[in-house]
C-alpha cells in the first residue's frame, strides 16, 4: 500500500499497488508529452534563429560583394571618366565588364543563398532525425519503466492470488477440522446416549429396582438357590429400604444379609441429588431390618469420577456400606456373598476347635488352608472380573472407563485378601475375653500335658 498526499487539501489517503502504479503512468505520461512540447518548441526556435543567421550572413556577404563591386565600379567609372575621350572601347570593355561582375555578384549571391538553404533544410532534418531518435529512447525507457511496472503489478497479483488461496486453502482446513470436531462431539453425544441406553434402557425407561430385579431373577435359580431378594414392605418402623437380600446354608443359618436402595433421576430433573444425601437413611435402615450390610445401587453424579471407578467402599462414613453402579449389582452380591461362605466356614472351624479342643498348632494350619482357600476364591474372583472385562472391552469398546471400574474393583479385592492374611489368633482374640480366655485355656492344658509326659 502507498500514501499520496493532496497538494491542495494536504489530505493522506493510502492507494494499492495497481492504483499507485495507475497514478504514476499517468504522471509520465503527462510529464513525457510536455518535455516533447519543450523539445519541439526549442528545436523550431533554433531551426528559425539559424535560418534568420544564414540569411543574415549571406545577406551580409552579397552586401560586401556589391558594395567591392560598386566601389569598383566607380574606381572604373572614374577611369572611364577620366579617359572617355581617349579610349571609348575601354568604356564599353568597362561597361561590359560592369555587367559581367554584377552577373556573377548575383550569381553568387544565389548560389550562396541555395547553399545556406540546403545546409539549413540538413540541419532542420537532422534536427527532425534527432528529435525522432530522442522521442524513440524516450518512449523506449518509457516502456521499459512501464512494462516493468507491469511485472511488478503482475508479481504482486500473483502474490495475491497465492495468498488469497493460501488463505482459502488454510480457510477450508479450518472449516474441515470445525466440522470433524462437530462430528466427534455429536458422536460422542451419540455414543454417550448409545451407553446409557445400553446400561440402563430399563433403568430409566421403567425403574432401577425392576432393573436390579431382573438381572437378579435370571440368576436365582442356578447361582443363588436358597437366597431370598424381595421389597421391603415393612414400614411399622418409619422407613423402608428397596430390597432385601438374604442367603442361608441348607441347616438355616443366615450368610450374609444386605439391605439395597436403589436411587435414579431423569436427566431434566431441576433438583439434582448427591449419593451422600442417601447415606444416613440407608445405613438406619439396615440397622433397623438387622442387615450386615448396605448398598447403594445408584445412577446419580453420573460425571463423578471417584462413583464411576466401580465398587466404592464408604465404610469411613457407615459401617459395611458399599456404592456401585448399576452394572456391578451382580458382581459384588457374588463378592460378599462368597467373603461370607468363606467367613462361614471360618466360623464352623472355630467351633470345631472349641469342641474338639483342637490345639494351637492344627488351628494355625487351618488358618493357613483358611488364607488359601480365600486367595483361591480372590483368583477365581479376579479371573471372573478378568473375563468380564474381556466381554465389555469386546460389546462397548467406549466404556474405557467401566474397565477401569473393574480393575480399581480388583484392587479392592486384593486389599480384602491382604486384610485376611493379617488375620491372626491375637487379632481374633482382641477385644474377646471368652475366645481369649478358652485359648488361654487350651495353652495351659497343653503345657501340663507336655509336663505330666516329661
Amino acid at each position: 500500500m502507498n500514501e499520496i498526499k493532496c497538494p491542495r487539501c494536504g489530505e493522506v489517503f493510502t492507494i494499492d499497488e495497481a492504483g499507485f502504479a495507475a497514478i504514476v503512468k499517468q504522471v509520465r505520461d503527462a510529464e513525457f508529452d510536455r518535455e516533447v512540447r519543450r523539445h519541439e518548441e526549442l528545436l523550431a526556435a533554433e531551426k528559425k534563429q539559424a535560418v534568420e543567421l544564414a540569411v543574415a550572413q549571406a545577406l551580409g556577404q552579397a552586401q560586401e560583394g556589391v558594395a567591392e563591386r560598386e566601389r569598383r565600379i566607380a574606381e572604373l567609372e572614374a577611369r572611364l571618366e577620366a579617359a572617355k575621350c581617349e579610349r571609348e572601347n575601354e568604356a564599353r570593355l568597362a561597361q561590359a565588364e560592369r555587367e559581367r561582375a554584377l552577373a556573377e555578384a548575383a550569381a553568387a549571391k544565389d548560389a550562396r543563398i541555395a547553399e545556406l538553404e540546403q545546409r539549413t533544410a540538413a540541419q532542420a532534418a537532422a534536427f527532425e532525425t534527432e528529435k525522432k531518435l530522442a522521442v524513440e529512447q524516450a518512449r523506449a525507457a518509457l516502456e521499459r519503466e512501464r512494462d516493468a511496472l507491469a511485472a511488478q503489478v503482475a508479481l504482486k497479483e500473483a502474490e495475491k492470488s497465492q495468498a488469497t488461496s493460501a488463505l482459502k486453502e488454510q480457510l477450508a482446513i479450518e472449516l474441515k477440522a470445525k466440522d470433524d470436531i462437530i462430528a466427534y462431539k455429536e458422536g460422542e453425544i451419540e455414543r454417550y446416549r448409545d451407553m446409557k441406553a445400553r446400561l440402563s434402557t430399563k433403568m430409566v425407561g421403567e425403574s432401577l429396582e425392576q432393573h436390579c430385579e431382573t438381572e437378579f431373577n435370571k440368576l436365582r435359580a442356578t447361582a443363588f438357590p436358597h437366597a431370598y431378594f424381595e421389597k421391603d414392605n415393612d414400614a411399622s418402623e418409619g422407613s423402608k429400604g428397596d430390597f432385601i437380600f438374604r442367603e442361608c446354608d441348607e441347616d438355616g443359618n443366615e450368610i450374609i444379609s444386605i439391605m439395597f436402595e436403589m436411587k435414579n433421576e431423569s436427566d431434566d430433573s431441576s433438583h439434582r441429588h448427591k449419593n451422600e444425601d442417601f447415606f444416613k437413611k440407608l445405613d438406619a435402615d439396615r440397622a433397623k431390618k438387622g442387615c450386615e450390610y448396605a448398598v447403594l445401587v445408584t445412577l446419580l453424579e453420573p460425571e463423578s469420577e471417584l462413583y464411576n471407578q466401580g465398587i466404592v467402599d464408604v465404610s469411613w462414613r457407615f459401617e459395611k456400606m458399599y456404592v456401585i453402579r448399576p452394572q456391578f449389582f451382580i458382581p459384588l452380591i457374588s463378592i460378599l456373598r462368597n467373603a461370607a461362605l468363606n467367613s462361614l466356614a471360618y466360623k464352623a472351624e472355630l467351633a470345631v476347635v472349641r469342641n474338639q479342643n483342637i490345639d494351637i498348632t492344627n488351628f494355625e494350619e487351618q488358618m493357613e488352608t483358611f488364607k488359601a482357600g480365600f486367595a483361591r476364591n480372590y483368583d477365581l474372583a479376579s479371573r471372573k472380573f478378568q473375563t468380564a472385562i474381556d466381554e465389555i472391552d469386546k460389546t462397548i469398546t467406549h466404556l474405557q472407563k467401566t474397565k477401569e471400574a473393574l480393575l480399581s474393583s480388583e484392587n479392592n479385592l486384593r486389599l480384602a485378601n491382604n486384610k485376611a492374611q493379617d488375620l491372626t489368633i491375637k487379632r481374633l482374640t482382641r477385644n474377646n475375653p471368652t475366645m481369649k480366655a478358652a485359648f488361654e485355656a487350651l495353652h495351659d492344658e497343653g503345657e501340663e500335658g507336655e509336663a505330666a509326659a516329661s
